[in-house]
Formats: structure tokens, C-alpha cells, sequence
């Protein structure tokens, strides 16, 4: 439709790499609030910064929430290395303890179908190996931003921060949205 097939191979090979330049690849932290006082931090990759903050700036801004100076929200998260753990015969809270203090687990935390190990993220790898070597399956080991407060919050509060992170979610470049909020078990059953 009247496009110089220059310009279409120019950009076929700008996507695919090809043209020698190659992307910019950038990890980017974003920093906002969202209704009721919860602290979010957005985890971007990103080729384009502009773009990125523009669409993080707009998805947080149209669902209620607003974005915060860089270091006004990421003091109240602590990078941690969190391990998930299926619950099976023959797991249990002690024996994971037992095969996961040595190698620098801080705490064990029972989320009802798995548990949940928590340690420093430099120890992420060497609780991982604790476990592998005990012949204890896991299903992800990651490196995450856990809070050090937790913000409770109503049905209704809790309604706008869902629809603002299945927003923020959404965009291309975000990787993950950590906030620090906490919903009782009665407030998601009546969310549901």
C-alpha cells in the first residue's frame, strides 16, 4: 500500500536485530501509589525508556493511582529470594526447615496449598541446592521484593488496587508489580 519495500526490510531487520545497532535493553523500577495508601513498585524491561514511563504513568494515573519520586516507596521492600514448595507426602514445615536452615532460610511460611521459604536473595541459590539435595521438589525459585509493612485494606479499596495492577499487568514492558498490601480472607470472599 504505497510503502517502499526499503523501508519495510529496514524494519524487519531493526526488529530482528539485524542491523548491527541491536536493542537497548533496560531494567527500569517505576515507583506509585495506589488507592488506599499501598506502595507499589513496577519492575520494568524496557528498549525505550520514554515509552515505558508513559504507559506505566498512564495505566497507574486513569485507575486512581499516582506515581511517586524514585526512593519514596522502595525503602519499604526488601529484595528477598523466595522459594514455593508444592505441599506432598512427606513435606512438611519441619523437614524443610531441617533441609533449608544451614543454607541461609530465614523463615517458612504454610500458604495452604504450598509453603513459601523465604531468604536473602545472595541465599536463593544455596537453599535451592539445600532442597535439591534432600530430593524436595519446588516449583519456582525467584528474586522478589517483599514488604516490610503491609497496608490492610477494605472491599473497596482492594476492588481499585486489582483493576489497577491487572492494568499496570497489561503493558508490554512490565515484568512484575510488587505492592504492599494485605486482604483478609473475608474481603476476598466478598470480592468473589
Amino acid at each position: 500500500n504505497s510503502m517502499p519495500a526499503d523501508n519495510i526490510e529496514r524494519a524487519i531487520k531493526r526488529g530482528a536485530g539485524l542491523d548491527g545497532a541491536g536493542a537497548d535493553w533496560q531494567t527500569i523500577m517505576y515507583e506509585g501509589y495506589a488507592p488506599g495508601g499501598v506502595a507499589l513498585l513496577i519492575e520494568c524491561l524496557s528498549d525505550n525508556r520514554n515509552r515505558a514511563a508513559s504507559e506505566v504513568r498512564v495505566a497507574v494515573t486513569r485507575n486512581g493511582g499516582s506515581m511517586a519520586d524514585l526512593g519514596s516507596v522502595s525503602y519499604l521492600f526488601n529484595r528477598k529470594g523466595v522459594i514455593i514448595v508444592a505441599k506432598q507426602v512427606g513435606v512438611t514445615e519441619d523437614s524443610l526447615m531441617e533441609a533449608t536452615l544451614e543454607a541461609g532460610a530465614q523463615e517458612i511460611n504454610d500458604l495452604g496449598e504450598s509453603f513459601e521459604i523465604v531468604s536473602e536473595a545472595s541465599d536463593l541459590v544455596a537453599v535451592r541446592t539445600a532442597l535439591q539435595n534432600s530430593k524436595i521438589d519446588y516449583e519456582s525459585a525467584d528474586s522478589s521484593f517483599l514488604p516490610s509493612v503491609s497496608v490492610p485494606l477494605d472491599a473497596e479499596n482492594a476492588k481499585k488496587l486489582f483493576a489497577l495492577i491487572d492494568a499496570i499487568e497489561d503493558l508490554d514492558d512490565v515484568q512484575n508489580v510488587f505492592a504492599n498490601f494485605d486482604v483478609s480472607d473475608e474481603v476476598m470472599a466478598s470480592l468473589e
